[in-house]
């Protein structure tokens, strides 16, 4: 108690360096706890399952350029050639890839005609073979029959008869009872209806930073156009063997089109998350440097406060002070001012993140998050003050005889 009223003492004479300090470790502090939830949270954006079979899966346009052109088929004969290479599990064509940033959306709502509830979501157009080619879990209701599968000419407006959706847009639609889903009829372009006939696990729409990327709904179409791609499932360990083989044989069989573009879903989803990652790799470097001058920051303070105070240290030394008394004198000393900016820091810290939830919609910092912040800079400060209060500690006693 003594030695901690001699140390107030001490940083009374010396105010402006301590709230320096203090005040360097708080701002270091709001930052640093904001900056690494902001990690976190981009870090499980990118971990979402994307509800595909990634690690065998790929993808090619298909761009036609030739003239009296039969699209539809065509686009049958190539499909049951890749759908018959060895090694292949299926196949479809598809308007769009998730994660991609390029798609289609629309919106359905519970009734038809205009002023009515309408919830987006991305649209795959695809056929029967659908779920086994991109790897998606049914989990509830059937999937579509050929039957099912339409012709979509350029330009067209209307819809077929029936759809499978995402489990979070089941929740969406049907909040109370997800399951209800199954046999129920949607609207799409306010009045057309379809009917809800499965329900799968997952499949993310094409852009990773809306907040409805969990929302996708499949609709049974063969799209009669001169652009799009075709997706590719392969048995496991097949995917890169089988990738210039496919693109080679799509090549020579067809002159009047150009295959291009084959890309792995995996290759998607990196290239997808690419500004996140940048992102965290500049909010992780803004930490340690803040944190790194915070350290230098206690540093050049305590050995300046030893400098200053060189014979008064002598003075105790030689009144029976110990060297490890010495070191703790100057530990404590910064204890109490880190105290005083974290103390700071963390209020900060909260009022910062709930300007960042209220304009960017985040999830609310956590405690343990805080907690983590607390202690790391507690430890930064005893290992950045240990240098100097070793010095401290080895001033000997001879130099209280001194003058200046």
């Amino acid at each position: 108690m003594l030695e901690t009223g001699l140390i107030l003492r001490a940083l009374a004479r010396n105010k402006i360096g301590a709230m320096l300090i203090a005040l360097q470790i708080a701002l270091t502090m709001a930052i640093m706890v904001n900056a690494i939830f902001m990690i976190q949270d981009r870090q499980q954006q990118m971990k979402r399952a994307s509800g595909l079979d990634e690690a065998n899966t790929f993808y090619l346009t298909n761009t036609i350029f030739g003239q009296d052109y039969n699209i539809i088929s065509h686009l049958q004969t190539d499909l049951n050639m890749i759908r018959n290479t060895p090694g292949v599990v299926d196949a479809i064509q598809i308007n769009a890839v998730p994660l991609s940033g390029s798609g289609w959306s629309m919106a359905l709502q519970h009734q038809p005609g205009e002023d009515q509830d309408a919830v987006g979501s991305a649209i795959y157009m695809v056929d029967e073979h659908a779920l086994n080619s991109l790897g998606l879990e049914l989990i509830a209701g059937t999937n579509f029959s050929q039957a099912d599968v339409e012709i979509r000419k350029d330009g067209q407006s209307t819809w077929p008869a029936k759809t499978i959706i995402t489990k979070a847009f089941a929740e969406n639609l049907y909040p109370d009872d997800w399951q209800s889903a199954i046999g129920k009829t949607v609207y799409i372009s306010q009045n057309q209806p379809l009917q809800i006939i499965g329900v799968i696990k997952a499949m993310q729409a094409p852009w990773n930073g809306w907040n409805g990327v969990e929302r996708s709904m499949l609709v049974p179409f063969h799209r009669e156009a001169k652009g799009g791609y075709y997706f590719i499932r392969t048995e496991p360990g097949q995917r890169d063997a089988l990738m210039p083989i496919i693109e080679k044989a799509l090549a020579e069989s067809d002159k009047e089109r150009i295959i291009r573009r084959v890309t792995t879903v995996e290759e998607t989803r990196k290239r997808s998350y690419q500004q996140q990652n940048a992102t965290n790799k500049i909010l992780m470097t803004v930490v340690i440097t803040l944190t790194l001058i915070t350290g230098f920051g206690i540093v050049g303070l305590a050995i300046f406060s030893i400098n200053r105070r060189t014979k008064q240290i002598g003075t105790r030394r030689a009144l029976g002070a110990t060297k490890g008394q010495i070191m703790r004198y100057f530990m404590m000393e910064n204890f109490l001012i880190s105290c005083v900016g974290i103390l700071i820091g963390s209020v900060g810290a909260v009022a910062l993140n709930m300007w960042l939830v209220n304009s960017f919609n985040l999830s609310p910092i956590s405690f343990e998050l805080v907690a983590f912040g607390v202690v790391a800079l507690f430890i930064v400060g005893q290992l950045a003050v240990l240098y100097p209060a070793r010095k401290a500690a080895l001033i000997p006693p001879a130099t209280a005889t001194r003058t200046i």
